[in-house]
């Protein structure tokens, strides 16, 4: 719950910012003209809706498992993010028509020197702003701060070109530039979105994330014990901040359930420790076979049935597949 409160305090900051630079934007493009600058405030619109959908999504996310919804509401976060990478599309797809429209049929543009300096004003702040809510989302697992984070620093690194395409063209007085430089970010927006859609619509299908769970592998090697004769059929899904692992712990067959059960909270804790406490474990604990000796190398064991031969590390392939390791 302190988590979620946290999501949704940064993204009311996230709107509240998004609301002002808007304004900032429109005011430089109608001081200038400049199609360039017009990309910007576009994508400002974006932003504001965006920036509440999020916050709206926040706050679903972060409401209580109930009857309906026992795993949580935390798949609002991916609704939302798809709905943003759609929108900077299209704000995308916007730019490149009125890039090329200005650049079929130029206006004159004024006061360039004060738009670069209002929107430079813009872009320091969207880079701190998202640099803080890409900060928080990675440490929160949260889907839809961090596609907000991506949105404000791709919005940056676009104006931070835009600004170059305008000192250009104050520098020489070519105006085509304006167009141009609009017609490259357009471009550029409507890839970001579509990052943002693919990686949303991977969350909502629960496609693997083998980056989370190759480290989550790395971290259980490194921090194994030797009553954890074996790990498999380990599964991480992500609804919102909250991760859901399972996974089956072989463990000697002659601990009695006090003491499996200590195994299973020494695995959890680790798991927490490494990835937050937003995460939910369900571990089914298998008693070890004979055929498990050769892969276990405790060094006193009571009813060991045959010698060791040797410890199978675990990896993203092996340890994800339903069934025992065991040597050929």
């Amino acid at each position: 719950m302190k988590t979620a409160q946290q999501n949704i305090s940064v993204q009311k900051w996230v709107a509240a910012v998004s609301v002002l630079l808007l304004a900032v934007k429109f005011v430089a493009y109608y001081s200038t003209n400049s199609v360039s600058i017009l990309t910007d405030a576009l994508e400002s619109i974006v932003n504001v809706a965006a920036g509440f959908i999020g916050l709206y999504s926040l706050y679903i996310a972060g409401k209580p498992r109930d009857m309906d919804h026992p795993y949580g509401h935390g798949k609002a976060e991916f609704l939302s993010a798809a709905i943003e990478g759609t929108m900077i599309g299209a704000a995308g797809a916007i730019i490149i028509y009125k890039a090329i429209r200005h650049l079929l049929n130029p206006v004159e543009l004024h006061k360039i020197d004060y738009g670069i300096l209002l929107v430079a004003i813009t872009a320091l702040i969207n880079f701190a702003v998202g640099w803080y809510c890409l900060k928080t989302g990675k440490k929160n697992n949260s889907a839809a701060l961090m596609a907000s984070g991506k949105h404000l620093q791709t919005d940056t690194w676009s104006t931070i070109g835009i600004i170059i395409g305008l000192v250009l063209l104050y520098s020489t007085g070519h105006q085509w530039i304006d167009s141009v430089v609009a017609l490259v970010f357009g471009l550029y927006i409507i890839y970001t979105g579509y990052s943002i859609v693919r990686s949303s619509i991977a969350g909502i299908m629960d496609e693997a994330d083998t980056k989370l769970l190759g480290k989550m592998v790395e971290v259980l090697n490194n921090n194994r014990r030797e009553n954890w004769v074996d790990l498999h059929n380990l599964r991480v899904i992500k609804y919102g901040s909250v991760l859901h692992l399972d996974c089956h712990l072989t463990v000697p067959w002659y601990l009695n359930i006090h003491e499996a059960h200590r195994e299973i909270d020494v695995l959890a804790a680790l798991i927490r420790l490494e990835f937050g406490e937003s995460l939910e474990l369900f571990v089914h604990s298998d008693g070890c076979l004979p055929l498990s000796c050769q892969i276990c190398d405790k060094a006193i064991c009571p009813e060991r049935k045959n010698n060791f031969v040797k410890k199978i590390e675990w990896t993203l392939e092996n340890i994800s597949q339903n069934k025992k390791h065991a040597l050929n």
